[in-house]
């Protein structure tokens, strides 16, 4: 089995930063790290090669700091990493992201037949959750999002367990496929010794947009068919009510004169 994962590298959780004056996201001199949901789908693909056997490959698409992500997949079990590192990739929402995405795996796929693409289900930097459902219309390959448990794969397909608004469904896809996973798939494992030596001699192989033959066209900020306009933190209201009364019946009316009067209700 051939398990490509896409990760991408974000600012670490707890180091989001908002320039104030454009309200986009501050990511020089921020200290970043591999996307936390990617760190499950990872581990999903290392779980899937230990059943199966294979290969894994990682790829990412990001600055030339981003080869860090890399090196960590490959400690964490990866086999082979891929960058698609050019100029022509910056600011690209996630249409051009995913676009650039499925080209670099249809590369991939030429030189070694992908059987499944595991994405994260959003990253921690724009939440949309858009790049694996993307992926998988740009390839036309079977999609499933959301994916909290692998039920069972063979060489043929693999069936898994998703989450719904009502609940839970299960799916058989047929290889190629991908497959957008939630944290509940798997606990991610601390990286070894081992891996992490190993990390450190791989080759990180780079590609521009030329080398993977994509249309520049559908490329960087000023192809993007949407842009953001403002990133910025919610104001946080912490300011408390108590709600008096002399018995429960008293402080629900009041709770619900002042629902109303706030136009809640």
């Amino acid at each position: 089995m051939h398990i490509l994962a896409c990760v991408k590298q974000t600012p670490k959780s707890d180091n989001v930063k908002i320039d104030p004056a454009t309200g986009c996201l501050i990511r020089s001199g921020t200290e970043s790290a591999m996307n936390p949901f990617d760190e499950y789908a990872l581990e999903a693909a290392v779980c899937l090669k230990e059943q199966l056997g294979g290969t894994i490959s990682v790829i990412t698409m990001g600055p030339p700091a981003a080869e860090n992500v890399l090196r960590d997949s490959i400690a964490r079990g990866a086999d082979k990493v891929y960058q698609l590192g050019d100029m022509a990739f910056a600011g690209s929402d996630t249409w051009s992201t995913s676009y650039a995405l499925a080209t670099g795996a249809q590369k991939i796929n030429s030189l070694e037949k992908i059987d499944v693409i595991l994405c994260g289900k959003q990253t921690n930097d724009s939440d949309t959750g858009h790049i694996g459902p993307q992926i998988s219309a740009w390839l036309k390959w079977p999609n499933a999002a959301f994916v909290r448990r692998i039920v069972k794969a063979d060489d043929k397909s693999i069936t898994v367990e998703r989450l719904t608004e009502s609940g839970t469904d299960v799916l058989e896809l047929p290889y190629p496929c991908v497959i957008s996973v939630v944290k509940e798939i798997s606990n991610p494992r601390v990286c070894s010794v081992q891996g992490r030596m190993a990390a450190k001699r791989a080759e990180v192989i780079k590609w521009t947009a030329d080398d993977i033959g994509a249309d520049k066209t559908k490329l960087g900020v000023k192809n993007c068919p949407t842009h953001v306009v403002k990133s910025f933190s919610p104001k946080r209201n912490t300011q408390a009510v108590v709600v008096a009364g002399a018995n429960g019946k008293e402080k629900a009316a009041k709770l619900v004169e002042l629902l109303k009067e706030n136009k809640y209700i």
